[in-house]
């Protein structure tokens, strides 16, 4: 039986410049890195939980050849491949933090839905990241 989640994987075209985005921009914190010879094993995580990493992948040898690698690049930079979805409990203010931070690139301004308020943005590559901010109807109806 599964009991949690520990990694999920994005995608991206610069480790360095991924995790100065996701933890000096973003407020994320950084799990592991590691390196085995030329391979580096990147993670961030939400500050808060330290048991579900994020792995920052970069498309290449040991796990892609070249052609597989220039088309995982192709869709990064599309924004074509899977996302992130992150809680906060002021997605207005985080919006207005993450502008202080230098982000540009929000792909929606927060906006109130019958769920909660939300706003979207990618990272330098193009991958898509959604912001929530649960309304608490919403949080009781899932739990």
């Amino acid at each position: 039986m599964i009991t949690r989640l520990n990694v999920a994987t994005i995608y991206v075209l610069d480790k360095d410049e991924a995790l100065d985005f996701y933890v000096n921009k973003l407020g994320l914190e950084k799990g592991s890195d590691f390196k085995q010879g030329n391979y580096r094993w990147l993670t961030v995580r939400v500050p808060a939980e330290p048991g579900v990493e994020i792995s920052l992948e970069q498309p290449g040898p040991p796990l892609h050849d070249e052609a597989t690698s220039e088309q995982l690049r192709e869709l990064i930079t599309k924004g074509a491949l899977s996302g992130l979805v992150f809680h906060t409990d002021d997605v207005r203010g985080l919006y207005e933090t993450l502008q202080q931070r230098g982000v540009e690139d929000f792909t929606q301004e927060p906006i109130d839905h019958f769920y909660g308020t939300d706003m979207g943005l990618r990272d330098p590559f193009g991958n898509s990241i959604r912001i929530l901010e649960r309304k608490p109807a919403a949080q009781a109806a899932t739990a």
